[in-house]
Order: C-alpha cells, then sequence, then structure tokens
C-alpha cells in the first residue's frame, strides 16, 4: 500500500483501537499535524490504512494457527517415532539376551542329583537371599567384590547353614530369594550392547545359586521361593506382577527351576510372596515400597494381608544392604558388603551378611551370618570367561555437571 500517511499508521491505529471514528482520526491529524488536505480525502485514506493493519493482522494470525497445527503435528509424530523407536530398541536388546542366554543353555547339563531326607519333625530353616548384585564390581580399600568372592561367600554362607541345621537336627530348609540378583542397565542402547554380558552374568548367578542349593541339599530337603527385586529389573519399575517378572531375578529363578525340576520351586511371580513354614505366614518382599522401612510402613503391609484374610507373623526383605532384626520384621544385609554407592552417597557402613531364621513351632530364631570375610573358603567352580561386571555403583555418586571452558 502506497500512501505518505502510512508513516502515522501505528498512531492512526491507536486513536481507532481506542473506540475513535474515521472522521474525528482526519481531524486529528489535521489540527496536529498541519496537513493540507480536505478532511473526507483524509478520511478515505485513514480508513485504507486501517483496512490494511486489520487484514495484515488476520494474515499473521493465520500463519501462526497454521504453524501451531503443523508444530503440533510434528511433535505428535516425534512422540510416535519415539515410543516405536524405544519399543525396537528393547525388543533388540531383549531378543539378543534370549539367544545368548539360550546358547549358553545349551552347553550346561541338565542332570542333577537331588537327594530326599527323611522329615525329623516341625522344624525348618529359612534361608534369605538378598542383593547378591551378582555382576557388581567393588573394588574398595575395606570391601572388595566380584563373581569370585561372591562364590566363596555363598560357599561360607553354606558351611554356617549347614552347622546350624545339624545343631537343630534340621532337615527342611526354605531358601526365601527377595530380589536384586543382577545389576541391570539403564539405558536401552546399553542393554543392546551388554546383552552377551548379561546374558553370561544371568547364567553364572544360576550356576552359583545351583551349586549353593545343592550344597544345602546334602543336609536337608530344600524349597525355593523369590520375589522380584527394583535394582534387576530388565526394562522399568513396575508394580504389577506382569511388569515385574521383566526381571533378571525371575529369569534366574525360573532358570534354576529348569535345572532342577526335582526341587520345589514357589513363587508368585512378582514383588511380593507369602509362604507358611512351621504355621508361620512369612512374607517375602524387596523393600523398596517400604521406603524407610519404620513401624507405620510395615503396619501398612501387615493391614493389607489383614483385610484379605492372611494374617502375617513374619515380614523379610533387604534392598537397604544393612541388616535390621526386630520381632515381626528382618532385613537382610547384602552379599556385596559396602560399595562406592552406599559409602560415598548413602553414608551407610555396610558389611558383607545374610540371615537365616530358624522356624520351630511357635517360635522363630533370627541369626545374622557374617560373610564379610572369607578366608579359608575356595567357593564354588566358576568359568571366569562368563565374568561380566557391571561397576554402576560408582558411576551414581559421580555428580554430572557442565563445564564451560574458552579456549583462546
Amino acid at each position: 500500500m502506497e500512501s505518505k500517511y502510512l508513516e502515522y499508521k501505528d498512531e492512526i491505529v491507536s486513536l481507532f483501537w481506542n473506540g475513535n471514528g474515521y472522521q474525528a482520526i482526519a481531524q486529528h491529524l489535521i489540527d496536529k499535524y498541519h496537513f493540507k488536505v480536505k478532511k473526507h480525502t483524509l478520511r478515505h485514506r485513514i480508513k485504507d490504512i486501517i483496512q490494511y493493519v486489520i487484514a495484515d493482522k488476520e494474515k499473521i494470525q493465520h500463519n501462526i494457527l497454521l504453524q501451531k497445527r503443523s508444530q503440533k503435528q510434528a511433535d505428535l509424530n516425534r512422540i510416535k517415532n519415539k515410543a516405536f523407536r524405544e519399543h525396537s530398541r528393547l525388543e533388540n536388546a531383549l531378543v539378543e539376551y534370549n539367544k545368548a542366554l539360550i546358547d549358553l543353555l545349551k552347553l550346561e547339563s541338565l542332570k542333577t542329583t537331588i537327594k530326599q531326607h527323611t522329615s525329623k519333625g516341625k522344624q525348618a530353616i529359612i534361608v534369605q537371599i538378598a542383593d547378591t548384585h551378582f555382576n557388581e564390581l567393588v573394588d574398595l580399600k575395606n570391601n572388595k567384590y566380584d563373581f569370585e568372592v561372591a562364590s566363596k561367600s555363598l560357599q561360607k554362607f553354606a558351611h554356617h547353614i549347614k552347622e546350624y541345621a545339624k545343631f537343630y537336627n534340621v532337615n527342611e530348609i526354605f531358601i526365601a530369594i527377595t530380589g536384586d540378583l543382577l545389576n541391570s542397565d539403564r539405558r536401552l542402547d546399553e542393554k543392546l550392547a551388554m546383552s552377551t554380558n548379561r546374558a553370561k552374568a544371568t547364567f553364572l548367578g544360576v550356576h552359583l545359586l545351583k551349586h549353593f542349593i545343592l550344597d544345602l541339599n546334602s543336609v536337608a530337603n530344600i524349597s525355593v521361593g523369590c520375589v522380584s527385586g527394583n535394582e534387576s529389573r530388565a526394562y522399568e519399575l513396575g508394580w504389577v506382577d506382569m511388569v515385574a517378572t521383566d526381571n533378571y531375578d525371575f529369569t534366574i529363578f525360573e532358570m534354576l527351576r529348569l535345572l532342577m525340576p526335582d526341587i520345589n520351586f514357589i513363587t508368585s511371580g512378582g514383588l511380593e510372596l507369602v509362604v507358611e513354614v512351621n504355621g508361620h505366614n512369612c512374607l517375602l518382599i524387596h523393600g523398596h515400597q517400604l521406603k524407610n522401612m519404620q513401624s507405620d510402613k510395615i503396619a501398612k503391609v501387615v493391614s493389607k494381608y489383614a483385610r484379605n484374610g492372611i494374617i502375617l507373623d513374619f515380614m523379610m526383605c533387604g534392598h537397604l544392604h544393612e541388616t535390621k532384626i526386630t520381632d515381626l520384621f528382618a532385613r537382610s544385609s547384602s552379599l556385596v558388603g559396602a560399595n562406592a554407592y552406599s559409602e560415598n552417597a548413602l553414608l551407610l557402613s555396610s558389611r558383607a551378611a545374610q540371615n537365616i531364621y530358624i522356624m520351630k513351632d511357635k517360635e522363630r530364631h533370627d541369626i545374622r551370618i557374617d560373610l564379610q570375610h572369607t578366608k579359608g573358603f575356595n567357593g564354588y567352580p566358576i568359568n571366569k570367561e562368563l565374568s561380566s561386571y557391571n561397576a554402576k555403583s560408582l558411576d551414581k555418586t559421580l555428580k554430572k555437571q557442565t563445564v564451560f571452558k574458552i579456549v583462546i
């Protein structure tokens, strides 16, 4: 639009939006700027300017609307593509993990000899396996941990269990696995890149637990129960059993069931399991659901089961890597002991230990077995070629920050 009055466009538009008519705006400009023009002519020029501005504004608004629609569609496509991409990467990672497991299983003999023992009465031992983190690598001044140390610790644990079994004249043992047998990877690309190593670590964990179970079977009949932990999840942490079984704990448990069909394996397939041992209703739970594990949290769990007609006599968990035993609740430490995360981030002093519980008729005796030192134990045989470690506990203590550098 060509008009010598365009330079006054902003003032004209401002007057118009403030309720002034074309005639009034023309008179204002003539009085203010002393234009030598007829009011009628200026009035038409003002009308043209205002119509031009309104049309331009509508065009801008229309373009913005189109841009918003375009951006919305781009966002929807991005979300859709991201979901597909992550699903595909997860599927690829799990497929590779399963392929590697199958290859390793082909090399393992499925033949195991299980001893059967005549029951000696209403006594049993609950052996808790908590937070073994088999593929954790710890190298601190006050603590070392790898597959070899785990093997020796389990052998030492079995030695003390057999001593207590003989002392109490017990030949019924229930092994309660309360989760976090392995560490998990966090990112999908890590899962794919580490699929073979993760499969080897899974298989080696199965191998060690198999030797541990057979060792205890030399003095007692064995039953095994398992719940899933938070650290060994194969994907994201879930709160329903269907998601909870997408977990290395559950995979190891099912592989043990396959390798030892004559052992009684019990599982809820999820996050919690109630078993009756010599008249005691015992709850297995990993413990991440209980947060600080104070009495009020324990009471809520007991109430939840009471509403469903189940009276709990005892709860056992792990998760915090620190032993705590009360009248109705026991928390086991870990097989690992202190690591970089517990030492530096949580400021917890921890020792490798596991719990056992002597279950008599109307009585329960809780015992902590210290496993910090394994001198004198050679450990169960392991194939070092299968060893793969996840030193994630150290990574979790590192503060991530962006550093700006000026290079001249």
